[in-house]
């Protein structure tokens, strides 16, 4: 039983100091999964990764008596979390009140050359429902790889299912939201 597996049992058992416990066990794999989050956002992001970990470590440790079954599914957790956080932003800067409508641009990006395609945060929120309606262990899959920045063993042992299976559903639903995102452009 790993640290933060026995950590969660305790908060399960009611113990108030696991949670800064827990904190200091898993700050530096949630630092690590919002930087890479972060890393593939649009330019001009305003939210900064220890932020984005606060915010979703207060979110799971604040909610209501919190059952997670261990470490993998703490993490996945903590990647739905930081997901909604990031969604909720964009939708918050897409508002007219929030110059919303309004593009950003640095003085040189004119000058920028081969640089990464961004992802529009809300159409990928959108898709990524729809493909949890229809098949939600492949939208699972996603998340834990694009959100949470996990690796294919990782995503696989988070799920419980084979590396191969994990890979077959990685593989059909980028196919599958490049397509529907194809459409929406």
């Amino acid at each position: 039983m790993s640290d933060v597996t026995r950590i969660l049992a305790q908060i399960r058992d009611g113990d108030a100091s696991a949670s800064e416990q827990l904190l200091h066990e898993v700050y530096a794999e949630l630092r690590r999964m919002a930087s890479h989050k972060l890393a593939r956002e649009r330019a001009g992001q305003t939210l900064q990764a220890t932020a984005l970990v606060h915010e979703a470590y207060l979110r799971l440790i604040g909610a209501e008596s919190p059952q997670w079954n261990g470490r993998a599914h703490f993490f996945a957790a903590a990647a739905e979390a930081m997901r909604r956080i990031l969604v909720e932003s964009a939708r918050r800067k897409h508002r007219l009140k929030h110059g919303g409508g309004q593009r950003r641009v640095d003085l040189d990006s004119e000058c920028l050359v081969g640089e990464a395609p961004s992802v529009d945060i809300l159409a990928l929120d959108m898709a990524l429902d729809k493909l949890a309606a229809s098949d939600p262990q492949k939208a699972e899959v996603v998340k834990l790889r694009f959100f949470a920045g996990l690796s294919m063993p990782q995503v696989a042992e988070a799920l419980g299912i084979s590396l191969a299976t994990a890979e077959r559903h990685w593989t059909f639903a980028r196919s599958w939201l490049y397509a529907e995102l194809a459409d929406k452009q």
